[in-house]
């Protein structure tokens, strides 16, 4: 069953940039800027689930 959104935490990293984490599922990455991490996030999130699988929906929460 495909799922219909992925929700991710982000929270500005100790060490400098933000860091983003998937509520449900077990993806985490990180990045220097927003923008960047948007990028990222959608990285991961290919690499996290089969093409069929992918969400349509990421929701971001600062």
């Amino acid at each position: 069953m495909r799922e219909r959104e992925i929700i991710f935490l982000i929270e500005e990293s100790k060490e400098g940039g933000y860091e983003a984490r998937s509520l449900g599922h077990s993806i985490f990455t990180e990045a220097d800027s927003i923008e960047e991490l948007k990028e990222k996030i959608k990285d991961a999130v290919r690499c996290h689930f089969d093409d069929k699988e992918i969400p349509k929906v990421r929701r971001l929460f600062l």
